[in-house]
């Protein structure tokens, strides 16, 4: 039984072999499973915790690739919906030299997702339902979306949602922001990047722009900054948490292995008060676990395990 489940994309990521190239003077892809949904669920597994997925996957070569890929890391994945009308969604990523990334989406990335689809008895059994913006995008995944989400929120669970803001996949930026507005009306846990709170808010400071969008039922808004580590908000507290030094290789799945990290860290403490010495110590440990993830290419391959987190902790203490 999962103590985690992740609803969403489940998706193959192509990435350029070289570092610095675009999808014009690209020449060779590298296959990577991918999707921000599936790439948490294996974080989460990764650093000791139960989790699922929850979603649609094509019964085409790449679907039955990425199946496997999700149990050989340990993700149970009794609640994906296998599906022969649909093709497996694909996402090209173009690298900039700073490894950086920009994206080109092909298919439907909820792959058909419905609400036929949702299990509500595993949704009662576990102790966090995660989700992000792109199943909100198709009515059908948005329905089915929200449906598991209020009933999570409805047996007391926590509900955790990332923004994940991809603009091209979006009718208009209006939409997204309506989405992205809904989807952290629904949660207990929110993610968002320094871009996508300018995009919500319009401002520039993370605690004021978080301070905005807290509500009655959000307890936690962490605001990740790259390379600069992160910021963490409460009604009672802030504060920032610094990063950690590596070399990155490819940003992808960073943010999802942030996420896992902080996530991991909230399980591993149900009941503790969110103190600003806990929330310090939980965010830097999802910090060095979105680091790591910048060094290996690909979403789901860079994402590390806990053994990995606590050395990278420790080397850096010891500097």
């Amino acid at each position: 039984m999962a103590d985690a489940i992740c609803m969403g994309e489940l998706l193959i990521d192509f990435v350029p072999v070289t570092t610095g190239t675009d999808l014009l003077t690209a020449t060779a892809f590298q296959k990577a499973p991918g999707g921000a949904p599936a790439n948490v669920a294996v974080g989460l597994s990764r650093l000791g915790s139960r989790s699922a997925l929850m979603g649609r996957a094509s019964e085409d070569g790449f679907g039955r690739f990425l199946i496997k890929t999700l149990e050989d890391s340990g993700v149970d994945t009794s609640l994906m919906r296998r599906s022969r009308r649909t093709r497996t969604p694909l996402a090209f990523v173009s690298l900039a030299a700073d490894a950086e990334r920009e994206f080109l989406f092909y298919g439907d990335p909820s792959a058909g997702f419905c609400p036929e689809d949702v299990d509500f008895d595993a949704i009662s059994k576990a102790k966090l339902v995660h989700f992000g913006s792109i199943g909100l995008i198709t009515d059908d995944s948005r329905v089915a979306t929200l449906q598991a989400v209020d009933a999570a929120r409805g047996a007391g669970l926590h509900v955790s949602f990332d923004a994940n803001l991809r603009l091209d996949l979006w009718p208009t930026p209006d939409s997204a922001r309506e989405a992205i507005r809904e989807g952290i009306d629904r949660a207990t846990i929110v993610k968002l990047s320094d871009d996508e709170m300018d995009f919500l808010t319009g401002s520039k400071d993370p605690v004021a722009g978080a301070r905005s969008l807290l509500h009655t039922g959000l307890t936690l808004m962490v605001v990740t900054h790259g390379r600069y580590g992160c910021t963490f908000v409460t009604r009672d507290t802030d504060g920032k948490v610094p990063s950690f030094t590596v070399d990155p290789v490819d940003t992808t799945g960073a943010g999802d292995a942030f996420m896992a990290g902080l996530l991991t860290g909230l399980l591993e403490h149900p009941n503790a008060p969110l103190t600003s010495e806990l929330l310090h110590d939980l965010c830097r440990f999802a910090n060095a676990a979105g680091a790591l993830a910048t060094t290996q290419r690909g979403g789901i391959p860079g994402l590390p395990n806990r053994a990995g987190v606590m050395a990278l902790m420790s080397e850096e203490a010891e500097r």
